[in-house]
């Protein structure tokens, strides 16, 4: 069974920028080599001979195999363990042979001249860490009007197994694709470049998105795998390619509310992992109750305020809308700015522009807001073999992973602050320097709900269903003594809105105050006829 794990299951958040983007994060010094780093003179198609890797890593580094003590740095913007390779047009992933890390696998070619500034290979060598760089380098045939800059970095995984290792690629300069034997003109079209790792057994490798297809470059100029623009990470541990992240949105079978899930591996591969529920259908421009339908259903909004596109807006009645809003063909008052502006769904529109559902979204202490809900991931993420889930993201164990200055690292692999291993913390509540804190401190619940014992849940309903009001920090309003209070509407955002009566139940107008003791006159008067006309009957 073929086991890859591809980095497209991944949402990143992708954006192509034309040809020649330049300057996206700086190389890693040594830029020239120095005394005891190696070089490959200009040529086309040429490799090292096998470099030995016992002045950076003694023990060798295990990938798909090994522990390897040298390698192999080849021309094309790859290295290999088992022998040179010089293959300039990018086989796709798995291939056979070779294991392989491939921050470039493209047509290169140095013959251009002007090293070290241009044209450069070269590697150098430290204890716990080893770096190539291939410095401005050209493409085939000889072209040298675009350049690509970009750095493999191999450091030594601490104190973890021996032969583990982190690897990051590195671009500088992104600004050519293709090589002319790749048919390739000026730089693009036919094959483009591949990134990523291949385990040589036809099985296992790792690729990142985008690669062999137009656009690459850019794409490595401009995204990243754990968020800084032209830097890609990643850890291997026993061997194999840990995957480089989890807890990213992606799509579940389900619909709405219940198609939302997120990525984690399991074994070689990633899956995503449904993590929707159904759930009391909200004004968030969410399918919350998976029945196909967005937004549904009565109640979604307090007072005579109804849902629109997300949102609990006004009605248009008695004097139209107030500063900023304009009366909608839907007979709501909306943002004047967010006319014909339509959202996707789980967006809404705020000042013009549609925003996330997330936002504004504070979630109680380690948990994590996605797609309008405060979850824990780490009670639903399987982290690989050496990792631990910290705040919904699969990273390393300690000592692998430093802990902060003044933690302990616990046998599991996680790091404890101090004075917690003796401290015992209620419910809704979290241990930090030996003190027990409100896990609610702080949040912003999603729009409908509220913080209580460290969860964002929906708020109680009282009078006939029509839920109490929230401060802007998801507090409950109580009704004070003379039974006002409660009427507040707060709105999706969390901004106090100006109080408005309440509907009674059936009926689309509501009761004065000084009014509302008169029902309670008339069943009076209507017992007391009762009993008059009952002790006639007797006599």
């Amino acid at each position: 069974m073929r086991h890859r794990l591809r980095l497209a299951a991944f949402a990143f958040a992708v954006l192509i920028a034309p040809a020649g983007v330049a300057l996206a994060v700086p190389l890693l010094p040594p830029l020239t080599p120095g005394p005891g780093d190696g070089i490959l003179p200009g040529n086309d198609d040429s490799s090292s001979a096998a470099i030995p890797l016992a002045a950076a890593f003694p023990g060798g580094l295990s990938f798909f195999g090994g522990p390897y003590t040298s390698m192999f740095v080849n021309t094309n913007g790859n290295i290999t363990f088992r022998g040179p390779l010089s293959t300039f047009t990018p086989n796709p992933f798995p291939v056979a042979t070779q294991p392989m890390i491939a921050p470039y696998w493209a047509d290169v070619d140095t013959r251009g001249g002007g090293a070290p500034a241009n044209n450069s290979i070269f590697w150098h060598l430290a204890p716990g860490r080893m770096q190539i760089t291939w410095h401005n380098v050209g493409y085939y045939n000889i072209r040298d009007d675009l350049k690509m800059d970009f750095q493999l970095v191999v450091t030594n995984a601490l104190d973890c197994g021996s032969g583990d290792f982190d690897a990051e690629f590195r671009y500088n300069r992104c600004e050519w694709e293709t090589g002319g034997a790749s048919g390739g003109t000026g730089g693009f079209g036919g094959t483009q470049a591949q990134a990523g790792f291949d385990a040589g057994n036809s099985r296992d490798f790792v690729e990142i998105p985008g690669s062999r297809a137009p656009g690459i470059a850019a794409l490595l100029c401009t995204t990243s795998n754990v968020g800084e623009p032209g830097i890609w990470r990643f850890s291997v541990r026993g061997g194999g390619v840990v995957c480089p992240g989890t807890g990213t949105p992606c799509a579940a079978d389900g619909v709405g509310a219940c198609g939302i899930g997120v990525t984690q591996c399991v074994g070689a591969g990633i899956v995503c992992a449904p993590i929707g529920v159904p759930s009391m259908e909200r004004c968030d421009n969410i399918d919350n109750d998976c029945n196909g339908a967005i937004d549904d259903g009565s109640g979604l909004c307090t007072g005579f305020d109804i849902c629109v596109t997300g949102a609990c807006v006004p009605p248009c009645f008695e004097g139209g809308c107030g500063d900023g809003y304009t009366c909608a063909a839907s007979g709501a008052c909306v943002e004047t700015a967010c006319i014909d502006v339509p959202c996707p769904a789980g967006e809404r529109c705020s000042g013009g522009i549609c925003v996330g559902a997330c936002a504004g979204v504070v979630c109680p202490h380690s948990q994590q807001c996605i797609a309008g809900r405060c979850a824990d991931l780490c009670d639903i993420l399987m982290c690989p073999s050496g990792e631990i889930c910290v705040d919904g993201a699969c990273v390393p164990r300690c000592p692998c992973r430093t802990c902060p200055s003044g933690d302990t690292c616990l046998a599991d692999g996680s790091c404890e602050s101090p004075g917690c291993d003796i401290r015992s913390c209620d419910p809704g509540t979290y241990c930090e320097g030996g003190a027990c804190l409100d896990s609610c401190a702080g949040a912003v619940c999603p729009a409908g709900q509220t913080c209580a014992l460290g969860e964002c849940s929906a708020i109680p309903e009282v009078d006939a269903g029509v839920p109490m009001p929230r401060d802007g920090g998801g507090v409950i309003i109580p009704p004070d003594e003379d039974g006002g209070g409660a009427g507040l509407d707060f709105g999706v955002d969390g901004g106090r809105r100006e109080a408005r009566p309440r509907a009674a139940s059936g009926c689309g107008c509501s009761v004065p105050r000084e009014q509302s003791n008169t029902p309670w006159l008339f069943a009076a008067l209507g017992l007391f006829g009762l009993m008059v006309w009952r002790r006639r009957g007797r006599r």
